[in-house]
């Protein structure tokens, strides 16, 4: 793939460079890694061994955003080309606003129109005999691990929540009489959730192995299932966790976020209203909602098995 021609004049200083101080201004780790990776994408593609942090981004110029964009097609999704677009604009605006470039370039570069088209949805959404199998590996597990996992699980599934939700969890967050949980979301933005049936089961197991000192709800355990001095767990931790539970229950590989459309998809499947399946899941909007919604395919299912083909196979 050749270059976009554009001369790269010099490594700007972190504090000048747009694309770090756009990256800065992002609310969660997660949001700045996978900005960082796609503006490093679009560097590379304008200048040779440019990357986010290198290249000089107050240089890009409509016609520069609309090549990059022509290219970007040309390998990946509509979805990834327009976060990837999406990255751009919020560097641009930095250097807008860092005064860096003028208003009548950024508002040029910045209209580069996103692009259609629509993708199947990413992951899968778990069955519950595989909800089963992977609470049942936990209940099998006598150590402070299979407590701790049943719990996270039982979590995940029933409340939506995100792995890095759940490793910013401290035992203060969850009322065990009401089953109340104060979960703190993308944004900094909190929202309750509600334990009730197995999964406050799982948490009161939990905590009963736990303790009562406060600090995070969940707690490193080591391979002997000795619990650290009050360690979080991490996001990577959360994720090794399930691929675990998932080879010792025989479930196909997920990743932490199926759990997430799991929870989605089986709410809407059970007839709860989509706003407030929203809300539960602390979506900004019942459209990234609707995403995970599988009812229509499920639909379109049930229609095919509607025609007859008549073939009655090979003797």
């Amino acid at each position: 793939m050749n270059k976009i021609v554009l001369k790269n004049k010099g490594v700007a200083r972190l504090d000048q460079n747009a694309a770090a101080i756009y990256l800065t201004s992002l609310n969660s780790e997660a949001g700045r890694r996978t900005m960082r990776q796609a503006l490093n994408v679009c560097a590379g593609l304008v200048s040779e061994n440019a990357d986010a942090l290198s290249f000089t981004w107050h240089e890009l110029r409509f016609q520069h955003v609309t090549a990059i964009r022509a290219r970007l097609t040309e390998v990946y999704k509509p979805a990834t080309v327009n976060k990837m677009l999406a990255a751009l604009r919020g560097v641009l605006r930095s250097a807008w606003q860092a005064g860096q470039i003028s208003a009548e370039d950024f508002h040029k570069a910045a209209s580069v129109k996103s692009v259609k088209g629509e993708t199947l949805p990413a992951g899968r959404e778990l069955t519950s005999g595989e909800i089963t199998a992977l609470m049942s590996d936990c209940e099998r597990d006598t150590t402070n691990a299979g407590a701790r996992d049943a719990a996270i699980i039982g979590l995940m599934y029933s409340c939506g929540l995100r792995r890095e939700e759940v490793v910013t969890l401290d035992l203060a967050d969850y009322g065990t009489e009401d089953g109340r949980l104060v979960v703190r979301g993308k944004g900094n933005k909190e929202r309750l959730a509600w334990l009730t049936g197995g999964a406050a089961r799982a948490v009161a197991d939990w905590l009963a192995v736990r303790g009562a000192d406060p600090g995070t709800l969940f707690v490193a355990v080591n391979k002997s299932g000795r619990m650290s001095n009050r360690e979080h767990m991490t996001p990577k931790t959360i994720y090794s966790m399930l691929a675990k539970r998932a080879t010792e229950a025989g479930v196909k590989s997920f990743s932490p976020h199926d759990m997430r459309r799991t929870f989605v998809s089986d709410l809407l499947d059970a007839g709860a209203d989509i706003t407030t399946v929203s809300k539960m899941a602390g979506h900004a909007n019942v459209t990234t909602t609707s995403r995970y919604d599988r009812r229509p395919e499920e639909a379109k299912r049930k229609a095919a098995s509607l025609l007859h083909v008549p073939y009655a196979g090979r003797a």
